[in-house]
């Protein structure tokens, strides 16, 4: 260890990890902790390896959740007077963050998973709340020592969201990815008790079911598929009654006009999903925002073809024509962009052996350009610059 003592402030840690932002929390301190001394501050149940703050204050029961968020955050900065430079991920934790580097004179550094501005829908599902993580973001990311984005995609985001940012503050830091443990997986015993025919090919989606994922999208594409296709949804429960109600009827009418439909709601266990992930013809990423898209990586590391939108930093991942396909995605011609869906998926359901070619380019782009250690070497040069 190198005497340098980092705190991670994060809503997500293992074992409840539910997005993208936890799973790279997740791997990046694995790595740091080989290089320099880290503690994390997660919210949530106590857990090993970090220390949980819980989010439900009984004074606060009924409030917006945003104000349960901010209590916590309170209870993180008291956590880490005797840290050298706090870290924090999403808005849930960056007041924490934010707070730290104003108590104890440390710096703060921010890591940019998404964008509050990018993501209005999130008022449907939080109310005034929006507003206030809306304000968290922006007062931490404009008085933070540094922001790391984790694409190119990202920083110009970061940009136009907030201006008055300096660039100089701005590092682009991608995320990372396991290939010792996203690797391909030939067992079947997963897709069998869902019910899939291993024997038949299918396509794959595996996310949270938010405006954000697009999943309204790939269901009304998922009506021209090639019949002999079938479509198997790793969906988390959806953000919204609204969105939940949108989304069963698309998968009811899916289902009415093609079998083969398989839906599973419960989280499964990382080593189930790369099993599902490594059966696939292919991944299906219909995001209609997504700052970098690690569930594209995890499938490319699992040796599997991806066709995504063009957003975000989706395509300094995903290489179109190389490791998948990128289908351009505008918000005024939603019907163009779910029949780009369409025409890709079939294009590889017509062409298994592209499909493969994909996945095994896919692989090799995983294994030699986002490995973990890299990043966290990248992340404590960044940690010593600021000191």
């Amino acid at each position: 260890m190198s005497g340098l003592r980092a705190s991670i402030l994060t809503r997500e840690f293992p074992p409840d990890v539910y997005g993208g932002a936890g799973v790279h929390v997740d791997f990046l301190v694995r790595e740091l902790r080989r290089l320099i001394d880290v503690d994390v501050q997660c919210m949530g149940e106590p857990r090993e390896g970090a220390t949980a703050h819980p989010e439900k204050e009984e004074r606060l029961a009924g409030a917006n959740a945003a104000l349960q968020v901010l209590s916590t955050d309170l209870a993180m900065t008291a956590a880490v007077s005797r840290s050298d430079i706090v870290h924090s991920h999403t808005w849930y934790a960056n007041m924490a963050g934010h707070w730290a580097k104003l108590l104890y004179d440390v710096p703060h550094v921010v890591t940019a998973h998404s964008l509050e501005p990018h993501r209005p829908w999130k008022a449907e599902q939080l109310g005034g709340g929006y507003r206030i993580s809306s304000w968290a973001e922006r007062t931490a990311y404009e008085a933070a020592d540094a922001v790391v984005a984790v694409s190119q995609g990202m920083k110009a985001d970061i940009l136009s969201s907030y201006p008055s940012l300096e660039e100089s503050r701005l590092h682009v830091v991608y995320n990372g990815i396991d290939t010792d443990f996203y690797r391909p997986d030939p067992d079947t015993t997963v897709l069998e008790r869902i019910g899939v025919d291993p024997s038949r090919p299918y396509v794959a989606f595996v996310g949270r079911i938010t405006r954000q994922k697009g999943v309204p999208h790939l269901l009304r594409a998922g009506m021209a598929f090639d019949p002999a296709l079938q479509v198997v949804l790793l969906a988390g429960a959806a953000d919204t009654p609204e969105l939940k109600a949108e989304t069963d009827a698309l998968i009811a009418e899916l289902r009415a006009g093609r079998d083969g439909v398989f839906v599973v709601s419960e989280m499964l266990p990382r080593e189930e999903v790369r099993q599902v992930l490594t059966g696939a013809l292919a991944f299906l990423c219909p995001s209609v925002y997504e700052p970098l898209g690690i569930v594209n990586l995890e499938a490319m590391a699992c040796e599997t073809a991806v066709v995504a939108s063009g957003v975000g930093g989706i395509p300094e991942v995903v290489v179109d024509g190389e490791t998948g396909i990128i289908v351009p995605y505008s918000a005024d011609d939603a019907s163009g962009f779910e029949r780009g869906i369409a025409e890709g998926v079939n294009r590889l359901a017509a062409d298994p052996g592209l499909a493969a070619a994909y996945g095994r380019a896919g692989r090799e782009r995983a294994v030699g350009s986002f490995a973990w250690d890299a990043i966290a070497a990248q992340t404590v040069e960044l940690y010593r610059s600021l000191l």
